[in-house]
């Protein structure tokens, strides 16, 4: 498991760089990547389903992202995009296609399915941070 998480770790450096993130973000970067891949493991180890563990990365994810983009003072997609390529259901959409391809279309709808619960579950999971985050920031400027 812990292999797996190094794994994401350099692959969310990997892509930090792509997106052109400073240097000294890269570190950040990739630790937020780790974290959420290893909360996504955290929840398979444990039996339940993929779309949860999908919806745990990504909500640990966003939460290190929009903590770091406060501490650091930088834009919080700086952490969140990167951060977020390990849990993107890239298998699910290769497989879906696959049996399009093969003509299965049991496996089509199943694999298609699975696929958007776990696209879905991301984006409810980056949202619900987001709406959490601008309603304490809301909440704290009115108390000043």
């Amino acid at each position: 498991m812990m292999i797996q998480v190094f794994a994401a770790y350099f692959v969310t450096i990997f892509f930090a760089i792509i997106f052109k993130t400073s240097k000294n973000q890269l570190l950040i970067s990739g630790f937020v990547g780790a974290v959420g891949w290893w909360g996504y493991l955290m929840v398979i180890h444990y039996d339940y389903s993929i779309v949860t563990g999908s919806f745990i990365g990504a909500f640990l994810v966003s939460l290190l992202a929009n903590l770091f983009s406060k501490i650091r003072k930088s834009p919080v997609t700086i952490f969140q995009i990167p951060g977020i390529i390990p849990l993107v259901p890239g298998m699910g959409m290769y497989k879906t296609l696959y049996a399009v391809i093969e003509e299965d279309y049991n496996l089509v709808a199943k694999q298609l399915f699975e696929t958007l619960q776990i696209a879905g579950s991301i984006a409810v999971a980056m949202m619900l941070i987001f709406s959490l985050s601008t309603l304490i920031e809301q909440h704290i400027s009115k108390k000043a």
